[in-house]
């Protein structure tokens, strides 16, 4: 096959094909000629550093074919099949049909249908592990074993070891997914990946970059906020006045929040990557967003925005399309929170699904050309936005009998208060 990777004149991209598979890769030496003959060159997917070339994870990379435009920009699946066709003469008629309303969807659901087996159409070639219901197990009866043992502890033990059981579920479901794709773990990265570390990206332990130094600032700030929740937990709380126990409940469960999310979790992150591991933290100065967007996508818990991302995004936006599939993660995401929450707390059922669809509604309408027009997206507007979607709120998410049945006990049985 051509591997030609020089950029000349008449160069316009590179096609990435999966030479795994017998099928493609007849289908590759089928096109070269008509491909090279308009400037696309064919590389296997498995070139060393392709991941990063294109700025996708192995995963998704395994997923479908992929187009890499001189220009730098990025084509996948059938998007990649329409972009070649316009700079095809014959194919232009083809590809400008793409702009008919509905045409698009259904091209890119018959292609990942393809493209999910094409181990085996044509017995061409081996199929690959694909995930079962021992994948999912963890994940449902985990939680049921707690709700068995409920009335053996307090209510926020109780919420502890149900978040612990579904992280655990999830966790479990990463890794066994990245192994049916066939990324390669050592037996210390497994057990780092399941065990050492929070994130839901396992990529990060198949991959072998060469280790970085976190600057000694970054070490500071992350011991500094331990300190500083610390500090909250176990000193400003005894300041408060007894008549006013939410802002102690909220004062503790911010410190928590700050020892635990952005401090320990921060430098876990700084340990991996000082192991050769590039692992990204959780929480990436989530003040500092500028839109709803960024929150969500990109500064706030980024662990779960990766498993949303590719376990309910994805195939809902196959069927469904991309709003109603932004939706429905907001949705999953509120029902998760009312059963680590509202369910501990004996109270506030819905609060947290109704938070979490408001995050979704305002999403939407940031993205719209009305919400485009007022300029939410972006600058000052964009972080006044999302300060008063995501804060505004609050309540919501953390429902006064929470913080009195749930957290002030808590702190109480720590010693906070």
């Amino acid at each position: 096959m051509n591997t030609e990777k020089t950029v000349t004149k008449d160069t316009k991209g590179w096609l990435f094909y999966d030479a795994d598979c017998a099928l493609c890769v007849r289908s590759a030496i089928r096109a070269e000629r008509l491909l090279g003959y308009h400037g696309f060159y064919l590389l296997p997917l498995q070139t060393p550093g392709t991941p990063e070339r294109l700025g996708v994870t192995p995963e998704a990379l395994s997923a479908r074919m992929h187009l890499l435009t001189r220009e730098g920009r990025r084509f996948a699946g059938a998007d990649a099949f329409v972009e070649v066709g316009w700079h095809v003469r014959w194919a232009r008629p083809f590809a400008a049909a793409t702009r008919l309303p509905g045409v698009m969807p259904l091209l890119r659901r018959i292609y990942d249908w393809i493209a999910a087996h094409r181990y085996c159409i044509g017995r061409t070639c081996r199929v690959p592990n694909r995930r079962s219901i021992l994948d999912w197990l963890p994940l449902m009866l985990l939680p049921i074993a707690v709700f068995a043992v409920r009335g053996l502890m307090p209510d926020w033990v109780f919420m502890w070891a149900l978040a612990f059981a579904l992280f655990t579920g999830c966790k479990w479901l990463t890794y066994r997914e990245a192994v049916a794709n066939s990324v390669k773990f050592g037996a210390i990265r497994t057990l780092g990946y399941l065990f050492g570390w929070v994130g839901m990206d396992p990529a990060a332990f198949a991959s072998k970059p060469p280790p970085t130094t976190p600057a000694t600032t970054e070490w500071l700030a992350a011991f500094g906020r331990v300190a500083l929740g610390v500090t909250l937990v176990w000193g400003a709380v005894r300041f408060v006045n007894p008549s006013l126990p939410l802002v102690a409940g909220w004062l503790g469960m911010f410190g928590i929040i700050l020892l635990l999310h952005f401090g320990c979790f921060e430098l876990f992150a700084l340990a991996w990557r000082r192991a050769g591991v590039p692992v990204k933290p959780l929480m990436r100065a989530p003040l500092l967003a500028t839109s709803l967007g960024d929150f969500w996508s990109a500064r706030w818990n980024t662990g779960f925005h990766a498993l949303a991302h590719k376990f309910l995004f994805r195939p809902l936006a196959r069927i469904f399309g991309k709003i109603p599939a932004v939706l429905g993660v907001f949705l999953v995401s509120g029902l998760v929170h009312d059963l680590v929450i509202t369910l501990p707390a004996r109270g506030g059922y819905g609060l947290p699904t109704a938070y979490f669809l408001l995050q979704g509604f305002g999403l939407v309408f940031e993205r719209s050309a009305f919400g485009r027009g007022l300029g939410l997206g972006a600058g000052i507007r964009g972080r006044i936005f999302a300060l008063a979607v995501t804060a505004g709120p609050a309540f919501w998410l953390f429902p006064p009998v929470f913080i009195h049945h749930v957290i002030l006990p808590m702190l109480h049985a720590i010693g906070a208060n």
